[in-house]
């Protein structure tokens, strides 16, 4: 069965929305146009992973569409993580319609 395409905006609406039905605590940083262009209000180290949901324990999350790739600073962040003990997810399209993000996010409640 084919799927309509998801841009990542609509699924993070879309987790966002599952985020809150499981009741789940999470986070995330939009970035805001300025004059100077796109910048996300953070200070640190740029990349790092789109979501930040607690339930029964932490998770991170960084989202892209079906075809996008990871950056450089991302996949820093990710594997910096993931050395640290973190539990990381990379969600796409596919893994919303598949059933996999919500047999991640049951987990956590």
């Amino acid at each position: 069965m084919s799927h309509p395409p998801l841009t990542e905006r609509q699924l993070l609406d879309s987790i966002g929305d599952l985020l809150d039905y499981h009741g789940l605590l999470w986070d995330h940083f939009r970035p805001a146009r300025t004059q100077h262009g796109w910048v996300t209000p953070l200070q640190g180290h740029k990349g790092a992973p789109d979501l930040r949901i607690v339930g029964t324990r932490l998770i991170h999350a960084e989202l892209k569409s079906d075809k996008g790739k990871l950056g450089d600073e991302q996949s820093v962040w990710l594997n910096a993580l993931r050395a640290a003990g973190a539990e990381v997810y990379v969600w796409r399209p596919s893994d919303w319609w598949d059933g996999t993000i919500d047999r991640v996010l049951e987990t956590l409640t």
